[in-house]
């Protein structure tokens, strides 16, 4: 064979290997071709796309009356008018993801809806895991731990041991509900020793109001109300300890592994324990 058809021979492989390389997709997105929107709500992070309820953005379904986790800001440094550890945290992931957070105020029980139902992409609202949440949202690891304590009226012959001879007030869709509201030999008090009210705010009003003889709710707000509120105190001991979580809508599961992604590396640099530290003082 001559040294011309040796070398038209060897560029027509080379050609072909060349074309073979650029058509492999291999295992890790080289079909995302752009880091742009994949169409109304999808979004590439790396090599995962997710799901947002509305393109570009993050949506967070809370209850802005759960200090210091969220509240409404009373002075600067707000974000869309309101402020809290949740609020941090959640500004922060919006970052990581690209989006744009949008914050959605609503009653409790409500921005736990409005994931489910898909009206918002994530809760963060002081939200701890139990099992009957599981079943119906799908849940990050922890943030922070949540500890749930009883507020009394000074002078009070309330304690942790008769609560359930009282009249107890707790915010609505709460675990503090679920779990003091349950039956007694589910280690409840019943139904009947139990009001619920649309947020911690109306609860211990209704306590200060003599509606109520005590209120269960987290201890981070708990200490916000009592010191805002002369003639309160908290029982001694926790009345019951859980884990903060981020939840989205069960199945969603690439935009789970997205928030996850965020919120680890935020925990791994130190930002989630700095925004915690910047409401919660060490004691």
């Amino acid at each position: 064979m001559s040294m011309k058809k040796l070398l038209t021979l060897a560029l027509a492989m080379l050609m072909v290997l060349s074309l073979a390389a650029c058509g492999s997709t291999g295992s890790t997105g080289s079909t995302n071709s752009t880091n742009s929107s994949n169409g109304a709500g999808s979004t590439n992070e790396g090599d995962a796309t997710f799901t947002t309820v509305e393109d570009g953005k993050l949506i967070m379904a809370t209850n802005c009356q759960f200090p210091p986790y969220e509240m409404v800001a009373d002075g600067e440094g707000a974000y869309q008018g309101y402020e809290g550890i949740d609020i941090e945290l959640a500004v922060a992931i919006a970052d990581k993801l690209g989006l744009e957070l949008q914050i959605d105020d609503m009653d409790f029980d409500s921005a736990l809806l409005a994931v489910q139902n898909n009206a918002a992409d994530l809760t963060l609202a002081g939200l701890s895991y139990n099992e009957d949440r599981d079943e119906v949202m799908d849940f990050t690891t922890k943030y922070a731990t949540g500890v749930q304590v009883v507020i009394v009226k000074d002078g009070s012959d309330v304690t942790m041991d008769n609560l359930g001879d009282k009249l107890i007030g707790t915010q609505r869709g709460t675990t503090g509900y679920q779990y003091a509201s349950a039956a007694p030999e589910d280690g409840g008090y019943g139904e009947d020793h139990v009001i619920a009210y649309d947020n911690g705010a109306t609860a211990v009003q209704a306590l200060m109001n003599g509606q109520v003889d005590a209120v269960i709710i987290d201890q981070a707000p708990a200490e916000q109300y009592v010191a805002a509120n002369e003639g309160l105190s908290i029982l001694p001991g926790n009345w019951v300890e859980e884990d903060y979580c981020i939840a989205v809508d069960q199945g969603n599961t690439a935009l789970l592994n997205a928030v996850q992604g965020a919120l680890d590396e935020l925990q791994a640099d130190g930002t989630v324990d700095a925004i915690i530290a910047k409401y919660i003082k060490a004691d």
